[in-house]
């Protein structure tokens, strides 16, 4: 049986936003290259970075950001036209026409002010709260980073010695996806490449590994799910999709969604570890600090008070400051994981206490974000989308998670201030 009408033409757009977006890649257009490294070093760390507004000149994006800008316009007035305004998939579209086209001005900001204010505006703000009146994703942050050093020394063993070289973790992997992955007919990719600054990033089909990384086993399983389960999950769900194809592809909105519950599976796996929980901290506040107007040499010499090497800690301050200068705003996409990771446990918690557990399975469907679900859920007996393929156990079977935050709903009422008097004589 065929598409519907409606559901061809839906295809057809979603198609050309798939195509329109290929040549945009943040990451590739903001990175700093060896040389910024080298002279960094070169000059024992007492200097800044040498990085400008001339710096991303030299560095042309790969597009024509004018014609991208009227490309996506362009898409857009087609929805419309063929869609109609209010179409559910329809205006999920033209949102993502009009993030892609913000991403476009972004990159052209490289190296100005205006850059970070068009971050912010895609991927959020340290100070930014979860509902009015309440806690920021800095507040949220502040916690990991007063808990997280008591309670690391005690957790570290055998598990967190670097060890297993980027070639055969790459082979551990790959046997470990395939037999998550088991229905695909192509086996799942692990590459060990130079192309990526990261330890690990999961590309449309490949996990690619750093070549001169070392992993522990702890790491291991922790990108197992991670890069694997989620990223690389979504992505084969995405691409599976018989018309919305564009659940392949993610723009920055989807990045909060996908980071979060990538964490969260780090969570409900018993993956997640002190230090890592730490790193993801430090990166929220040290987005914070440079709004209040930190440095690069201020946060390199923060992260090395936390215990960071001279190397990790240029390379995670770049992570703050990458399309934006030394002593310019912050690059906010890493504030994702810590954002994403509260806005979806509590949707989660929302959607079991309403009785709505066959929603939170979509979270799996493809690149989407958190305020589309409802939409995907009334489209799927129209046959608009399918359900996803690649789910983890723990939301496959929601039977464990429903209770176990069932719980939760229980304990997030008492007040621990007060639980610890009574519990001073066995503390």
């Amino acid at each position: 049986m065929g598409l519907s009408k409606e559901a061809q033409i839906t295809k057809e757009l979603s198609n050309r936003i798939v195509n329109a977006q290929k040549p945009i890649r943040i990451l590739d257009a903001i990175k700093w290259d060896d040389s910024i490294k080298r002279d960094f070093f070169s000059k024992n760390c007492q200097e800044p970075p040498s990085v400008s507004l001339e710096y991303y000149k030299k560095y042309p994006l790969i597009f024509n950001p004018e014609e991208k800008i009227e490309e996506f316009r362009a898409i857009e007035r087609d929805i419309t036209k063929n869609l109609g305004q209010f179409n559910p998939v329809g205006e999920i579209m033209m949102r993502m026409c009009r993030e892609y086209r913000m991403v476009v001005r972004m990159l052209m900001a490289r190296g100005t002010p205006e850059f970070s204010q068009l971050s912010q505006n895609l991927y959020g703000a340290a100070d930014e709260v979860f509902y009015p009146g309440g806690p920021s994703v800095h507040d949220v942050a502040e916690i990991f980073s007063e808990v997280t050093p008591k309670i690391e020394s005690y957790t570290t063993n055998e598990l967190d010695e670097k060890n297993i070289d980027s070639a055969k973790a790459a082979e551990i992997l790959r046997v470990r996806l395939q037999n998550y992955f088991t229905e695909q007919e192509e086996p799942i990719q692990v590459e060990v490449t130079d192309e990526v600054v990261a330890d690990a990033a999961a590309g449309a089909e490949v996990l690619k590994l750093r070549s001169n990384a070392m992993f522990s086993e702890r790491q291991l399983r922790l990108l197992e799910v991670h890069e694997g389960w989620v990223h690389l999950g979504t992505t084969l769900n995405g691409r599976a999709q018989p018309v919305c194809t564009f659940l392949s592809k993610g723009p920055p909105s989807s990045t909060v969604t996908q980071e979060g519950l990538a964490v969260l599976m780090e969570l409900f796996t018993f993956r997640e570890y002190p230090e890592r929980l730490r790193r993801l901290a430090n990166r929220v506040v040290t987005i914070s600090m440079v709004d209040k107007g930190a440095n690069f040499l201020d946060i390199f010499h923060y992260f090395q008070e936390q215990g960071y090497g001279d190397e990790n800690s240029y390379e995670t301050s770049v992570r703050i400051f990458r399309g934006s200068t030394p002593d310019g705003l912050p690059f906010t996409k890493d504030l994702s994981y810590t954002k994403g990771v509260v806005m979806i446990f509590n949707y989660i918690r929302l959607a079991i206490q309403r009785g709505l557990l066959d929603r939170i399975p979509l979270l799996f469907l493809g690149k989407t974000t958190l305020g589309d679900l409802h939409s995907w859920s009334d489209l799927i007996d129209k046959k608009i989308v399918v359900r996803p393929k690649y789910v983890p156990p723990q939301f496959f079977d929601m039977s464990g998670l429903a209770s176990w935050v069932s719980y939760s709903l229980f304990l997030n009422k008492i007040n621990l201030q007060k639980l610890a008097e009574n519990y001073k004589q066995i503390l």
